[in-house]
């Protein structure tokens, strides 16, 4: 049977078929620009679905699909009267419009009781339970039309079966899903005005939903859930980075960390009712891109790998600071600033370089002693992972076996193998993943000491963020 993921991105739809081996035998990808006025971000709901199903036509044009799963965003909002109509634009997880509701939900609960019940360690704008109190209020109208509310993977579901359903990692951040009990959290719904009926039903994932165009359609997991399962990251032990843009962590956990007044890791829902830490960065490969764009435009990153292998570990004493953006994890100070420290006239183009790399395993070592878990191996993904050098220093860094993965779509191979169980193709995810998931290649811990690195990296951040 051949199984198709499909991976619903913030601004793009990825689509993949593979085989029951995990041979991937089409892929696609579907663009789109969302609308943003300010701190409110919105697309037009109707073309979610449109879009949807482009890349479904696209990526089975000619191949037979016997089972299908979808991962999204989590945090994305689709309002619709009884019959599944919409009711006005989806607001896009990034929309930062209900500052005040989450001000007035904080007030009510207070960030222990959210994290204690929800595991989100803040509550922000960016969160359902506030947006939907920020439509209850400024939009009356729409709120009195309002009879179902979706996320985004729900609202495709649906208009696949017909099925008003929903699975349990989507609803991690939606602030009134508890994740202990694996129910809604009725204080939480009382308080902004949600009634259970307004909510779909909740699911685990790999479940079977209902048939579309004779394929049969499963519950999936959030993006990230989905990722990890395409990386073979199932069990504690073994977790994931990504290193693009930003630098994003995937822990599997057996439960629940305390609260910490301190953290803001956000600990969700896993796939198989167990737990999930995810860590991320403002900036890791950015910081390389910056630094390349702005100083070493004639430099390709095969180049500037080269300059940095040149340079002893160590850099000889230059020491940067990632901060471009300010600072997430495991110290929370969006004011914290990027700095290169302890330059002298024997530092050359590849010392900075070799310095920015260092800087980024820095910053997941400190994460991962701020996690404090026992980890034997981290899957690494993302452009980051294309670059041996940098792949060796963080393995060295943090004194743990790195990696790499043979399929680079992650999320759509983890969907697949969900829509897999589900159908019965797999006996499990963790059975499915041991077959399917292939490693590329390994970096193993070569003994070079970065004590001092690491040392000089903290005494920095501990001064300046």
């Amino acid at each position: 049977m051949n199984l198709l993921g499909v991976d619903v991105g913030t601004t793009s739809i990825k689509a993949a078929v593979f085989d029951e081996a995990g041979t991937m035998l089409s892929q696609t990808t579907v663009d789109y620009i969302l609308r943003q006025e300010g701190n409110q971000v919105e697309f037009e709901t109707e073309n979610y679905w449109k879009l949807f199903l482009q890349a479904v036509e696209e990526v089975t044009k000619g191949i037979s699909v016997g089972a299908m799963s979808i991962d999204t965003q989590c945090e994305t909002l689709i309002l619709t009267d009884e019959a599944g109509t919409p009711v006005r634009d989806a607001i896009v997880w990034l929309d930062n419009r209900a500052e005040k509701e989450a001000e007035v939900i904080d007030k009510k609960f207070g960030t222990k009781t959210v994290y204690e019940v929800t595991g989100q360690p803040e509550i922000t704008a960016t969160w359902p339970a506030c947006k939907l109190l920020w439509v209850k209020e400024n939009e009356p109208e729409t709120w009195a039309k309002t009879k179902k509310v979706f996320l985004l993977e729900d609202y495709l579901l649906y208009k696949m079966t017909g099925k008003f359903v929903t699975e349990k990692t989507l609803q991690s951040s939606s602030l009134y899903f508890d994740i202990r009990s694996g129910e809604w959290w009725s204080d939480m719904l009382d308080f902004i005005g949600v009634t259970p009926d307004m909510l779909p039903e909740l699911l685990d994932s790999a479940q079977y939903v209902g048939d579309y165009e004779g394929i049969k359609v499963m519950t999936g997991a959030m993006d990230q859930v989905a990722g990890a399962i395409g990386a073979g990251v199932v069990r504690p032990g073994i977790m994931s980075e990504m290193t693009g843009t930003t630098m994003v962590l995937f822990v599997p956990e057996e439960k629940i960390p305390a609260y910490n007044p301190d953290s803001k890791v956000p600990c969700h829902y896993n796939y198989d009712g167990k737990y999930a830490g995810i860590l991320w960065t403002n900036t890791a490969g950015m910081s390389l891109k910056w630094f390349k764009n702005a100083l070493c435009e004639a430099y390709d990153f095969i180049e500037l790998d080269e300059l940095a292998k040149a340079v002893p570990a160590g850099s000889d004493g230059l020491v940067f600071l990632p901060h471009l953006c300010g600072s997430m994890m495991p110290k929370y100070n969006p004011e914290a600033k990027g700095t290169f420290h302890g330059l002298t006239l024997q530092h050359t183009r590849g010392h900075f370089v070799r310095s920015i790399l260092e800087a980024v395993a820095c910053m997941l070592r400190s994460n991962l002693d701020y996690l404090n878990l026992p980890i034997e191996e981290i899957r690494i993904m993302g452009g980051g992972s294309k670059s041996p050098l940098w792949n060796q220093i963080k393995a060295d860094m943090t004194g743990i076996r790195l990696t790499s993965l043979s399929q680079s779509e992650t999320a759509c191979l983890g969907s697949a193998i969900l829509a897999g169980v589900g159908a019965g193709v797999y006996d499990s995810v963790i059975s499915a993943t041991e077959k399917i998931v292939k490693t590329k290649k390994s970096f193993v811990p070569q003994g070079v000491d970065y004590s001092e690195t690491y040392a000089a990296y903290t005494k920095l951040d501990d001064l300046l963020n």
